[in-house]
């Protein structure tokens, strides 16, 4: 059974979130702010987060800064419409998508398993993926540079492997949004952008070497040629 930890100050949408979503077959805990969501977090060892922004003492952001150090557990913001540019930064941040309030539970559903599908690699072919000291296992859904480990979110994730199985092709930037659509993503061309952003900061060259990942100005991205 998986856990969901469910981070909201307002007591309704908690209740709501925790009786649906039981129903739906998780387990559910729950937290008021991003201090306690920190607790809970270390101790239920949630598989999927839903985090509200916009809370007392901790908010998300806070949330988010501190708990991406210790785990890449996938989460998904919950906003309200006028503060949907502010989910772009929960994306900057570490966060694997966003869905604006009011939504539907089924659609919320649809986007927790999508995640959590992504999460246990379950779409990813068998394979590793080398460039120079970059490798991509897509069995374990590892990534290591110069010998070391790097971390990314589950779409950050999607996002390499497909690019780097193809050097040199140039994705447009809805081709690459349809495809991680297909794999749960729900954000938009803009979204993308921080995503590929956040990307090369991870992985970003040696001394003297290019990016990884090259923009081609006016159509898309591409992963550099060996």
């Amino acid at each position: 059974m998986k856990t969901v930890l469910v981070v909201d100050d307002s007591a309704s949408v908690r209740r709501l979130l925790e009786e649906y979503l039981t129903g739906q077959g998780f387990r559910v805990a729950t937290a008021v702010n991003g201090r306690e969501a920190i607790y809970s977090a270390r101790h239920e060892q949630p598989d999927l987060i839903l985090l509200d922004l916009m809370m007392p003492e901790m908010d998300g952001y806070e949330f988010l800064r501190r708990y991406r150090h210790e785990r890449q557990t996938p989460v998904i913001i919950i906003t309200a419409r006028e503060e949907e540019t502010d989910a772009v930064l929960g994306l900057e941040l570490g966060a694997d998508d966003y869905i604006v309030k009011p939504f539907r539970m089924r659609e919320l559903v649809s986007r927790i398993h999508a995640v959590l599908r992504r999460a246990d690699g379950e779409t990813a072919p068998r394979r590793v993926l080398r460039s120079g000291e970059l490798v991509v296992d897509e069995t374990t859904r590892t990534v290591s540079l110069r010998g070391g480990p790097v971390r990314l979110t589950h779409t950050e994730f999607d996002l390499l492997a497909l690019l780097m199985a193809a050097p040199g092709r140039v994705f447009t930037r809805r081709q690459l949004v349809e495809h991680l659509s297909e794999l749960g993503f729900a954000g938009v061309e803009r979204t993308l952008n921080v995503h590929v952003r956040n990307l090369r900061a991870k992985i970003g060259p040696g001394p003297g070497e290019p990016d990884y990942i090259e923009t081609v100005f006016g159509v898309g991205y591409r992963f550099r040629m060996d």
